[in-house]
């Protein structure tokens, strides 16, 4: 007996064991998938992890349902990556494996209604909807249960499904689809018999009469004489000037003839520019860089805003070009690879393929593919966070940029990996080198340079020897007082951007908060309209004249009253980009003002289309939220408006003025980056705090000694290790009861600090009450112990009858 064990998409944290026959343990390998019967009738996508001749004891292995590989399409190197992932951040294996597979891989069974053939219908003893159903299987042998559901114009259908089994009319099967179709590119070529010349005037002669067949003839010819590529079927149909009809018309003919080849759905021009020209400052720290990697396999690039990284990266990945090597680019936000994959493809033209959520399933599908295969389109691979779940097979470099950014952690669903960490272990298990670029590195990344477990190389001066940007403090309490306010702007910044639009420059504004304002109150009696299943107010959009909740969706039409008093005397606090982008748009009317959030980037090009308005200066003044902050490069920006710094100074976490402090110095790297020096305004109630101080005197270092002084005193990261436990309930009481009871044996069983449980700034998320429970792992404790004694606590908890409905989830390394 030959036995496979097989990793499910479900969350799952152990594997399953299946029988194979001789025949398929012939050909079958690790990493190939298999549809595998799993629960009632269900049949999933697994991936084989294994192949033994080991027995399980505690249960029947039942037989895979067929194999769906003629090769793997998973690397053991991936396996041993997402294994580690599993154990270190706390999840089911099979939560990493739905996590890291494109869902067109991932095929899952449908659930088809067929008729049992050999039994005769009374018509009379059925219902309507039976007949219906009956009629229907009549005219095809097999239905889809949203089919039976469209038949009846009924969700709830499988009652009658059930009666009808019982009388033995009806059975349901299962069956798998593949999801993934290639993209098929019709051409033609001239019928074999027709490569004779006598036979060619012949066919020429007899098309006299069909003046368009014959000058599609004549065009093929043409064609093929100029390009040895095959020709495309529609390319032919146009240089002849007449429809595609025409074309099939001579297929029917059997003159020409069509054939299909799968093609990549993104294709980049194959065209490669020179290596970029370095600076002295430049060649310094590749030379650095290089050297450094002889001895250590992780290096941070800290350099100024506008220093010119992104020219240090692309001569770094010539050099592992030339000798075949892969190389992954990793980005904090998708909305960087519009401009990243402009100047990538410039210099490695086709080499470049990209991978991320915007893709559609089969774009993604063909990259996986790709780098699977060692493609020559995807030499270098430029991605979001999942980027890293490729099946890499000579990856030898792997770039983080902005390492810093706090959307290189996933949050939701499991896997809750860091991105930048991920890669580092990925890197280790390849034997490839890691290179951490950012102008405000992360603490923890600071810290580890520091006790020299990474290296590091600097650059101080921007690219061209161009000045840092000038920075002015706004003290917003001085400017109402002085009653010096036009809405949301002082008038020092109005009086900026009106000298910078009249130099033909461009303006970016900033403001972390979308929608028009973050909540509408009533001037009355002071009531704020609330989301019925969230503990937040509902944001107002004015585009869309309504109020939204931002965690669920929720939403209502923008009320003309109070909802409790029934006053009209409503108005809005705070305000987000919206309000924003309609202020400058009245104080500077001729302006073009563009907008760049989550409300405005939703599809698939929306961030190229705004990105590329502004880099084309059809837009004068660019509005946006933390987007703006990740290494845009625009060369005309010569001002940076930061409407109210104190948003973030006040954010209930440990990271407030680490967050604040990356988040302006971004932002404000943005002015002035080609040529004149730029300028950078500074909204702020308190101009004298000090992580804005430390910003305007661009003192990393001093925010970085301050900062890791207090983390140190008040034991965070990077001293000690974070994990984050969240339970979620409907009912309070359960919730309240379950926490303490969980509180109280975390606190017995582990000798470190445990804080909670804690409810959190928005205690009830879609009808789902929360508390969270903290726990500070110390340096000297045994880290592997310690997460297996919480697991064997969390396993405790969920064998306690009241408390199985609480829902767990576990967040390590929550920053």
């Amino acid at each position: 007996m030959y036995f496979v064990q097989v990793i499910l998409p479900l969350s799952l944290s152990k594997t399953f064991t299946y029988s194979i026959s001789e025949a398929e343990f012939s050909f079958v390998k690790i990493g190939m998938r298999v549809a595998v019967p799993f629960g009632k009738n269900k049949i999933y996508t697994g991936l084989i992890s294994d192949i033994h001749q080991q027995e399980p004891e505690l249960y029947e292995a039942k037989e895979i349902h067929q194999i769906l590989d003629h090769q793997p399409v998973v690397t053991e190197l991936q396996l041993k990556h997402w294994n580690w992932m599993a154990s270190y951040y706390m999840c089911p294996i099979g939560d990493v494996f739905r996590g890291a597979m494109p869902s067109s891989l991932l095929l899952e069974s449908e659930t088809m209604v067929k008729a049992i053939t050999d039994t005769s219908v009374d018509h009379s003893t059925l219902s309507d909807d039976e007949f219906l159903i009956i009629a229907a299987l009549q005219q095809q042998s097999s239905l889809k249960v949203r089919d039976v559901m469209s038949i009846l114009n009924k969700k709830t259908i499988f009652p009658v499904i059930r009666r009808m089994m019982e009388r033995g009319l009806l059975n349901l099967e299962e069956e798998i689809n593949e999801t993934y179709k290639p993209k098929l590119i019709s051409y033609v070529r001239i019928a074999k018999q027709f490569s004779d010349p006598a036979q060619l005037s012949e066919l020429l002669e007899s098309l006299t009469r069909s003046a368009k067949q014959r000058k599609v003839v004549m065009t093929y010819f043409q064609l093929q004489a100029t390009s040895t590529k095959p020709i495309p079927l529609k390319e032919l149909a146009a240089a002849s000037d007449v429809t595609p009809n025409v074309v099939k018309s001579l297929i029917d003919k059997d003159i020409l003839e069509k054939y299909q080849i799968a093609e990549d759905r993104v294709i980049f021009d194959d065209i490669e520019s020179a290596s970029p020209t370095l600076s002295i400052e430049q060649n310094r720290a590749f030379n650095d860089i290089v050297s450094s990697f002889e001895s250590q396999d992780v290096c941070l690039l800290h350099g100024v805003t506008s220093s010119g990284k992104t020219e240090i990266y692309i001569s770094l990945i010539e050099k592992y070009l030339e000798s075949g090597q892969q190389v992954l680019y990793l980005l904090p936000e998708i909305a960087l690879t519009t401009q990243l994959v402009h100047r990538l493809t410039k210099h490695f033209g086709n080499k470049v393929s990209v991978f991320h959520s915007k893709y559609t399933n089969n774009e993604r599908v063909e990259v996986w593919n790709n780098v699977l295969q060692r493609s020559l389109s995807a030499q270098v691979v430029i991605g979001a966070r999942s980027a890293l779940f490729l099946p890499f097979a000579d990856l030898k470099l792997i770039i983080i940029d902005e390492e810093h950014e706090q959307m290189f952690k996933q949050q939701d669903p499991a896997p809750r990996y860091h991105a930048r960490d991920a890669a580092i272990m990925l890197a280790k298990f390849s034997g490839a080198k890691v290179l951490l670029g950012s102008a405000t590195p992360a603490i923890e990344t600071y810290y580890n340079v520091s006790h020299g477990k990474y290296a590091m190389t600097e650059i101080f001066e921007r690219y061209g020897n161009v000045q840092m940007p000038e920075i002015i403090l706004v003290d917003l309490k001085d400017k109402y007082f002085r009653k010096k306010m036009n809405g949301h702007f002082s008038d020092t910044l109005v009086e900026a951007m009106a000298t910078a639009l009249q130099n033909g420059e461009q303006i970016i504004l900033f403001q972390n908060r979308r929608g028009y304002s973050p909540q509408m109150e009533c001037m009355t009696c002071g009531h704020v309209p609330q989301c019925r299943q969230c503990d937040v107010s509902l944001t107002f959009h004015k585009h869309k004249s309504q109020l939204r909740c931002h965690y669920c969706g929720y939403s209502i039409a923008k009320p003309a009253h109070c909802h409790a008093c029934g006053s009209i005397d409503l108005t809005t606090k705070g305000f987000g980009t919206e309000q924003v982008q309609l202020e400058v748009s009245a104080l500077f009317p001729d302006a073009k003002v563009g907008r760049m959030d989550h409300d405005t980037t939703r599809g698939k090009f929306g961030f190229d289309k705004i990105i590329d308005s502004f880099k084309n200066r059809e837009t004068d003044i660019l509005v946006g939220t933390q987007m703006l902050a990740k290494g845009l490069d625009f060369d005309n920006v010569g001002l940076v408006g930061i409407m109210n710094a104190d948003n973030m100074l006040y954010h209930p976490d440990f990271r407030a003025f680490e967050r604040s402090y990356q988040m302006i110095a971004q932002v404000s790297g943005r002015a002035g980056r080609s040529g004149k020096q730029g300028k950078v305004m500074i909204q702020t109630y308190n101009p004298h705090h000090n992580t804005i101080l430390q910003v305007t005197h661009n003192d990393y270092i001093g925010m970085y000694k301050e900062q890791l002084y207090e983390r140190q005193i008040y034991k965070y990261p990077p001293f000690f290790k974070l994990i984050r436990l969240t339970l979620r309930h409907r009912d309070f009481e359960i919730l309240k009861q379950g926490s303490v009871w969980l509180y109280q044996v975390l606190t017995d069983n582990l000798q470190m600090p445990v804080l909670g449980p804690e409810e959190p700034p928005i205690s009830r998320i879609r009808n789902e009450y929360i508390r969270t429970i903290m726990i500070k792992i110390p340096p000297q404790m045994p880290l592997e112990g310690t997460k297996k004694t919480i697991r064997r606590i969390l396993d405790s908890f969920e064998s306690v009858a009241q408390y199985r409905s609480v829902k767990v989830t576990i967040n390590v390394d929550v920053y």
